[in-house]
């Protein structure tokens, strides 16, 4: 069996760290993102956008991931927001009660 990837590019604008997320958000690789994350949040940019336009697949720990980052992003005085998000990612997050728990945008707002 082939290891999920997670390809995560970053693209910084003076108020805000967009985060390009591709592959899947499992318990393999929600370390990486963590981390990158956790690293912004040293000097919070006011918003994090994780686009998740490329995410094939999230389990519940990519779930549990999403809703720590977005605490300690409250913490740190910053938003983190989701954008992107898939039809079948919404549905996981309505059945699982998570969806009020994020804060999902409708639409991305591109950087300068």
């Amino acid at each position: 069996m082939e290891r999920p990837e997670l390809s995560i590019a970053v693209q910084r604008a003076p108020d805000e760290v967009v985060f390009h997320l591709a592959g899947e958000i499992d318990v393999l690789t929600v370390t990486r993102l963590s981390t990158m994350v956790n690293d912004e949040l040293a000097d919070p940019p006011a918003r994090i956008v994780l686009d998740l336009a490329g995410v094939t697949f999230c389990d519940s720990q990519g779930l549990g991931t999403l809703v720590v980052l977005s605490r300690k992003a409250q913490h740190a005085r910053a938003v983190l927001s989701l954008a992107n998000v898939g039809d079948f990612l919404l549905r996981v997050l309505d059945i699982t009660g998570l969806r009020s728990a994020l804060m999902i945008s409708s639409a991305q707002q591109p950087l300068p």
